[in-house]
């Protein structure tokens, strides 16, 4: 039996009927076109480093085929290609306005025979057991509607020695930054969001998920509990933002 989160229940729009994971899908989908100007924007580029240094804790294993997951508009499948030049990665996302602009991103750079992207859940991953050396998600797993039924699916298409990476975003605890990102995150985000893509819900699901996460060594002890070994935790920017590793 699966264990149900603080942040199962954040939802974008809490006036809607639907599923999380199908609220989730409109929101990005009603963002599509702003999002990695907005991800460059309140980030101040700084995002661009973590991808960097999730994407970096995979180079030992050298992995030749990946899976990324809630990959987006691709911006670490890309990355990922451009660091350690694997052979194949598969982008999963739940938001086909998401995986339009990200089809149109790697048809650029010509990528097409090394990553492709599909439309895909989390929940029910459709592919083979043991069968990825490597599976990223950025900044995704707070959008799984079931939290250790997606990780569970994860370990098992991860081959024996595969690795998980996640990159999230997580809570600041030094009390000066938490009071200065708590207003970030509460005040400006969401009206820069609405600002520029005219969805100030999406902005504000972005923090109240967030704050209701298990972030951290209760993460850690998700991951854990799920089957994972070797796994630990590296917060960056502070505090910000957090990577997560294990092996299968």
């Amino acid at each position: 039996m699966t264990t149900k989160f603080d942040h199962d229940s954040i939802v974008p729009y809490k006036d809607s009927e639907l599923s999380k994971k199908n609220q989730v899908a409109d929101m990005f989908n009603s963002i599509a076109h702003r999002y990695d100007f907005l991800n460059r924007f309140l980030s101040a580029g700084i995002d661009i480093t973590w991808r960097k240094k999730a994407i970096g804790y995979l180079k030992e294993i050298n992995p030749k085929i990946i899976l990324d997951v809630a990959t987006g508009t691709a911006d670490v499948a890309l990355m990922t290609e451009k660091i350690l030049h694997p052979s194949s990665i598969i982008g999963i996302d739940i938001s086909d306005g998401m995986l339009e602009i990200g089809r149109k991103k790697i048809k650029e750079r010509k990528l097409e025979t090394v990553i492709q992207l599909y439309n895909g859940d989390s929940a029910d991953i459709k592919y083979e057991d043991n069968i990825y050396d490597a599976v990223t998600v950025a900044f995704g797993v707070r959008n799984f509607q079931q939290l250790e039924k997606g990780l569970s699916e994860i370990l098992r298409v991860l081959r024996p020695g595969g690795k998980l990476v996640v990159l999230e975003f997580s809570r600041p605890k030094k009390p000066v930054i938490k009071g200065f990102y708590n207003f970030y995150m509460k005040t400006v985000s969401p009206n820069i969001g609405k600002l520029f893509s005219n969805n100030k819900d999406a902005y504000k699901y972005l923090d109240e998920s967030i704050q209701k996460f298990p972030e951290g060594k209760d993460f850690v002890k998700i991951l854990d509990k799920v089957g994972f070994i070797n796994t630990f935790s590296k917060p960056l920017s502070l505090g910000i933002c957090s990577i997560y590793c294990g092996t299968k």
